[in-house]
């Protein structure tokens, strides 16, 4: 059977991924991923309003022509979870295909929510809910398998295509929680046990993002200690603390709600994008927040629900709101600009329960976010996290449990990959031979 793989998009950057694997007739794509910062340096764009071409012009979203040179059908669109980076662009490509959206429950939520905000394309794909452990026949002879893994965000999976010359396994993003706040661990022993079936695996794919960092990735039960550490060792002050996380780290945000009622305070999620994903989450019973929390997203709320702050006493309250990036629109971002009615002092505490992306649009904004802050006397709690990717260890590990022939380096650019393609020939591949470093709109046949 030919195998072919098109790397389209997220093989010269982190984000806006898109993979598809070609297995005889049979092609699925995986992720349809934004880069957000590409957006981001054009002052006041909407996406939603933007069609596909404006969008691929402007590298936001991956550049899919190279689909029409693979030869066979769609049978699925597989998101592995709902990072915009992953699931940003279906709104604005996945209607070219006659294909299902095949996704966990709460990836094809957040998939539901994009659609919906769409406002050029009518995206009418089928969404087919697959939990992780569940198979799909696509064919015959193909097969897609979900294996569950952990990451910064719930319901993450690995999707894997199973063909008569082996199995192609999309790694990414993931790191080896063996202890998660949320969810189940990473499924370690079914990855060594597809990495030791049948003929093993042809192809793995996966994500550099800490490829060159030592030892391994900690567990967010570390992230965890190490906010409580925090939020404890300033429970005393009476004055605003105020937190920030990435929306969509459920996990996260529980034990922030949690920890601000350790310290005697009422927590309140702010920001359009905190609702979002913490709604979802407890909508479909991913989580269970204090019945009395509030949750707001649209400007005027959030604003209500600061002069409520500043009236019954910002000691009494843990505020966790957008902008660990320090995106322009988000809520940190205005805070610091004096732009919201929550007026920040000397002393007053800022939480960073994340790290910035390392991307220089993010660290500017980022960097400008925190001396606004500064500027009006709030002091900085920095790095507060443990990242969603693997190090060093893991990616040993990974090897070692899948054992596979081929190997694609991906969520990354070319400088990015260099760790990555180092750490792999010590284990005996070979750049060129079955060690694939590519780009964006490349065709790689696996078997002729």
């Amino acid at each position: 059977m030919e195998i072919e793989i098109a790397t389209i998009g997220g093989y010269e950057e982190v984000g806006r991924q898109m993979t598809a694997v070609r297995a005889g007739d049979d092609v699925v794509i995986f992720d349809m991923g934004l880069n957000l910062s590409k957006v981001l340096l054009h002052d006041n764009v909407e996406t939603e309003k933007l069609h596909s071409l404006d969008l691929i012009d402007m590298g936001a979203i991956p550049d899919d022509r190279v689909m029409s040179d693979l030869e066979g059908d769609v049978k699925a669109i597989v998101p592995t979870h709902g990072h915009l980076d992953h699931i940003g662009a279906i709104s604005k490509l996945a209607h070219r295909y006659n294909a299902p959206i095949v996704a966990s429950p709460f990836t094809i939520e957040l998939v539901k929510q994009q659609i919906q905000g769409e406002e050029k394309f009518g995206v009418e794909n089928d969404l087919m809910k697959m939990e992780a452990g569940e198979t799909m026949q696509l064919s015959d002879e193909v097969e897609l398998e979900f294996v569950n893994v952990t990451h910064s965000i719930i319901d993450a999976i690995n999707p894997v295509v199973h063909t008569p010359e082996g199995a192609i396994v999309y790694g990414l993003d993931k790191r080896m929680d063996h202890s998660p706040v949320l969810g189940d661990p990473i499924d370690m022993k079914r990855f060594r046990e597809i990495g030791r079936e049948g003929p093993g695996v042809l192809a793995y794919i996966e994500d550099c993002t800490n490829a060159g960092r030592k030892g391994r990735t900690p567990s967010e039960s570390v992230a965890r200690r190490h906010l409580k550490d925090v939020l404890y060792s300033i429970q005393d002050y009476d004055g605003g603390i105020v937190a920030t996380t990435f929306s969509s780290h459920i996990a996260r945000v529980k034990s922030l709600v949690e920890f601000a009622d350790d310290i005697g305070r009422t927590p309140v999620l702010l920001g359009r994008s905190m609702e979002k994903y913490s709604g979802t989450a407890e909508r479909l019973n991913f989580v269970d927040f204090p019945e009395d929390m509030g949750m707001f997203g649209h400007r005027k709320s959030v604003d209500r629900t600061f002069k409520r702050i500043m009236k019954e006493g910002k000691e009494n309250y843990l505020p966790i709101v957008t902008g660990h990036q320090g995106e322009p629109r988000a809520m940190l971002t205005r805070m610091g600009r004096g732009e919201t009615p929550y007026q920040l002092q000397d002393g007053d505490k800022v939480v960073f329960s994340a790290r910035v992306i390392p991307e220089p649009t993010n660290e500017g904004q980022r960097y400008q976010s925190e001396r606004l802050l500064k500027m009006q006397g709030a002091r900085i709690f920095d790095d507060v996290h443990v990242s969603g990717h693997l190090r060093e260890e893991g990616h040993y590990e990974m090897l070692d449990a899948l054992q596979p022939q081929h190997v694609i380096p991906a969520h990354q650019n070319m400088k990015g990959y260099a760790p990555y393609v180092d750490l792999c020939e010590s284990q005996g591949y070979r750049l060129g031979r079955d060690l694939h470093a590519t780009r964006n709109g490349n065709l790689i046949q696996l078997v002729d």
